[in-house]
């Protein structure tokens, strides 16, 4: 089979396979490289205060590069639009998120929205255990800082009591509040009018300052990458192998030929009388 095997035709068919593989080979390595990537930005980034402008737009979704960014903003609460959110845990205990439409000063329009209509975006302004212990926000055009947070996907909970929901879908807050709403909500750190705290955390009501943390660093598998690593290696190895199958096939054709076999068989069947 060895001298099958060196005929240069298979010699070039072993090249040719053998650069497929190493194509294969590289393509898993750029999976498996993929499948330990953090697909968040480092805390250097997050922990640094950018504008919300600059960081997200409305309309657009928010990217894992942006998410648990600190971001600052100017604008004003609309009082009109405020809800509660159930089943929000707080240093073990589960309460609720008063959650507020922040109007956002310079935030552009979406294509077809009336000049007058306002951007907003959800703000957990704090936790309270108690719906009754909702506070109104405070007035007045104020500077809020927090953490960008992307938004939850709605939850069908029936029977709510009225001004409660069940998760801080931005998708149902646009349908509830009719207005133009950012992908994402903001937990509030700070509130500031005219250099003056009035968040949760100057707050001498039932608010608490809501407990959230950047989003995590951690090292985390993609398994879908892994399995795709596994896949081009598999894809390797079988270009490998049906170089040798082909070789094998030939070689055995070779084998047929030099030793006529099947050529009895061929014989008796054009000829039945021979075998009388």
């Amino acid at each position: 089979m060895l001298k099958t095997a060196v005929k240069p035709k298979w010699i070039a068919a072993l090249v040719f396979a053998l650069a497929v593989a190493a194509v294969f080979v590289l393509l898993s390595q750029w999976q498996f490289s993929r499948s330990l990537e953090k697909d968040v930005a480092p805390p250097s980034v997050t922990e640094k205060v950018q504008p919300l402008l600059e960081t997200l737009q409305p309309g657009e979704p928010l990217l894992g590069s942006a998410e648990g960014q600190l971001i600052s903003a100017t604008g004003h609460f609309d009082a009109s639009k405020q809800v509660i959110v159930q089943s929000r845990v707080q240093e073990g205990e589960v309460g609720y998120w008063v959650v507020t439409a922040f109007v956002v000063d310079g935030a552009p329009k979406l294509t077809g929205v009336t000049a007058t209509e306002e951007v907003v975006i959800p703000v957990a302004r704090g936790w309270i255990a108690d719906p009754g212990q909702a506070q109104t926000p405070p007035s007045g055009t104020l500077t809020l800082e927090g953490r960008l947070l992307n938004s939850e996907g709605p939850v069908l909970a029936k029977n709510l009591p009225a001004g409660q929901i069940g998760a801080l879908s931005s998708a149902e807050l646009t349908n509830l509040w009719d207005t133009t709403t950012y992908a994402a909500f903001v937990v509030s750190f700070q509130e500031q009018v005219d250099g003056a705290d009035v968040g949760a955390s100057a707050s001498h009501g039932s608010l608490i300052p809501i407990t959230v943390t950047a989003t995590d660093q951690n090292n985390k598998i993609n398994w879908l990458n892994i399995f795709y690593s596994i896949e081009w290696v598999v894809f390797a190895g079988f270009a490998v192998f049906l170089w040798w199958r082909l070789v094998a096939d030939d070689y055995r054709r070779a084998q047929d030929e030099l030793f006529d076999v099947g050529h009895d068989d061929e014989d008796d069947a054009l000829n039945p009388d021979l075998g009388k």
